[in-house]
């Protein structure tokens, strides 16, 4: 009997830490790190983020942008990180890619725990207006004529706007040049420049640069047209059958944090992601805001991890 009431005794001692570790956190700022400069979406999408949590939890939620290797510097600190919960990690498409792409120094899977889907978006393929051609047709008609005189630009190597590239010369055979940028602020800067005349932009970052005229939108790269620019015809539609890719946007944590704070961080964040003002203003520049569960998110992770595996080898996509 006296063994009996210790262990209920610790138990309920437990219990009742758990319950106030939940309702205390974040007691401080939390550090929220963006595997991409300042100016492109994965860096709009956390700073909405960042802000809503802010007003949520009454703790600040601080950008911290480190750019390289398609998200994976941001991420390899995110895993060494303590796991208190003070530290999370914006996903993108590279956090599914770069197993398949490079050599890593953590296990993309292993070494997190997922809080939640928080939109998913297409890319948009937009050319300088100097550039002939106007559709995918005309692009791929010039890129025949032409092999190897198209310069596309990308935010950085592995990334969706490099895969999207990637993708459409390995289904329509056609040439281009890739040159990667270390994140979608630089590389925009040189298209609206003329310094290479093709990108497929993730939709929040090159939507306002395509309905002010200083690129022209020539195709969505997923399987439907985008609520946003329903004008913009599909590149499935435009000549290239079965051809589809789509970006996404998500947060992790390093894989020990305590559950009790995954579970607040979820909620917190699907309240953040539900609220009006904050899905009107990803609508209005092309993402769909989701907010899942943990174990959907991982599952989530897992396929996309499946899927570009198997695109990137049957591709024979490299990183230069």
């Amino acid at each position: 009997m006296h063994i009996f009431f210790i262990v209920f005794f610790v138990l309920i001692s437990s219990l009742g830490l758990t319950n106030a570790i939940a309702q205390n956190y974040p007691s401080k700022s939390v550090r929220f790190l963006v595997g991409f400069p300042p100016g492109g979406t994965n860096d709009i999408v956390a700073r909405l983020l960042g802000q809503k949590m802010t007003e949520i939890t009454g703790q600040q939620f601080i950008i911290e942008n480190r750019g390289g290797a398609n998200t994976a510097i941001a991420t390899e600190l995110a895993s060494r990180a303590v796991p208190d919960g003070y530290t999370i990690v914006l996903n993108a498409p590279g956090h599914a890619t770069n197993p398949a792409l490079m050599k890593l120094a953590f296990d993309s899977i292993k070494d997190f725990s997922f809080i939640t889907l928080v939109a998913e978006a297409q890319n948009l393929a937009v050319v300088h207006p100097s550039f002939p051609p106007r559709n995918i047709k005309e692009l791929i008609l010039f890129a025949h004529k032409h092999p190897g005189q198209i310069n596309y630009g990308s935010s950085g190597n592995g990334s969706t706007v490099h895969l999207s590239g990637e993708l459409l010369q390995y289904m329509t055979k056609i040439k281009m040049v890739h040159i990667p940028y270390k994140g979608a602020g630089p590389a925009l800067v040189d298209l609206l420049a003329g310094q290479h005349v093709l990108y497929f932009g993730n939709m929040p970052s090159v939507i306002q640069h395509a309905r002010n005229g200083k690129l022209r939108p020539i195709a969505v790269t997923g399987a439907k047209r985008a609520t946003a620019i329903p004008e913009i015809p599909t590149i499935a539609e435009s000549g290239v059958p079965g051809y589809e890719v789509t970006t996404w946007f998500g947060v992790a944590v390093p894989s020990k944090t305590p559950r009790v704070i995954v579970e607040k961080l979820n909620g917190d964040m699907v309240r953040a992601i539900n609220a009006p003002d904050f899905r009107k203003n990803l609508q209005s520049q092309g993402a769909d805001p989701v907010g899942n569960s943990p174990e959907q998110y991982l599952l989530f992770i897992q396929n996309e991890t499946d899927k570009w595996a198997k695109v990137i080898k049957s591709a024979g996509i490299k990183v230069e």
